[in-house]
């Protein structure tokens, strides 16, 4: 019985210090920054042109920043940008973490929990990914409408800190269903293709076999990523509504799979990369309420 309550002290004190972590980090971006935001956006890979359209406030290397891990993947610039979206007050992280780079899904997922203790009632995420769906074409925008968490540990994981939210998240719809239709919407007024999908997270970073992109296309997955789900969790945990866009950067086609070229993919996700900006901008422009609104908490 010892041995247990040293084991709960030693897990009490960890969620204590993720709790303090948040708040050193909140406080330090808070001198940085006076604004409030209502969104939080992660920009993936080769998505990093949006930020060039924010009216920038502050620009904060992830160094500087208490706790923040360090972005070590390739286009990653690694640094929070915080100011204004088409009038939307926001935080943007231009680079994200990965469990791939030796992280916990802890630190992957502590930004999320950063941005919500800075006021951000929304996040939008994008990413880069794998199309598996054969009426997927490459440089072509998915949204997320659910997804498959193959990662082999959970940001939720451990004794859990109530004023973080519930123990026992509900995930039944992780994406916002009404910002989804609403961005589906957006993309056919403007002539983009945008495909509802569902994600396939896995740990990474080797690319799948010609058998793995057969059993997860099987299992129900139309993409494949190795993030965007950690994040998900922790903000669906905290409170946050979740809107997810992918561009489709590789074919991953069993029968046609060719190997993998990162500068393409590069290449390939900076072209989709320009038809999200434009659908964001207009998103965001046009329906900036929805952006803007407190959601329930369960």
């Amino acid at each position: 019985m010892e041995l247990c309550g040293q084991q709960q002290r030693i897990l009490e004190d960890f969620m204590q210090g993720l709790w303090e972590e948040i708040g050193e980090a909140s406080q330090f971006l808070r001198s940085r920054w006076q604004g409030t935001a209502s969104v939080g956006l992660i920009l993936g890979t080769g998505l990093g042109g949006l930020a060039r359209k924010i009216r920038v406030e502050a620009e904060i290397p992830y160094s500087e920043i208490p706790h923040f891990p360090q972005s070590t993947a390739p286009s990653h610039a690694g640094k929070l940008i915080c100011g204004t979206l088409q009038g939307i007050p926001l935080m943007a992280m231009e680079g994200r973490f990965h469990y791939y780079e030796g992280y916990s899904l802890r630190q992957v997922t502590f930004p999320v929990r950063v941005m919500r203790s800075l006021g951000a009632e929304t996040l939008v995420l994008t990413s880069a990914v794998g199309g598996m769906n054969p009426h997927f074409q490459l440089a072509d925008l998915v949204i997320l409408e659910d997804h498959i968490n193959l990662m082999p540990d959970n940001p939720l994981r451990g004794i859990n800190d109530d004023r973080l939210g519930p123990r026992f998240p509900d995930m039944s719809q992780p994406y916002n269903q009404k910002l989804l239709e609403t961005a589906r919407q957006t993309a056919l007024q403007m002539g983009i293709s945008a495909h509802k999908a569902v994600l396939a997270a896995v740990p990474g970073p080797n690319l799948e076999t010609r058998a793995e992109y057969r059993m997860l296309r099987t299992i129900g997955a139309d993409v494949v990523g190795m993030s965007t789900v950690p994040e998900c969790i922790a903000a669906v945990h905290a409170g946050m509504q979740v809107l997810a866009f992918s561009v489709v950067t590789d074919m991953c086609l069993p029968d046609a799979l060719e190997p993998a070229d990162i500068a393409k993919i590069v290449a390939v996700a900076g072209e989709g990369g320009q038809k999200l900006e434009r659908l964001l901008l207009q998103l965001f422009q046009d329906h900036g309420e929805r952006f803007r609104v407190r959601p329930s908490v369960h």
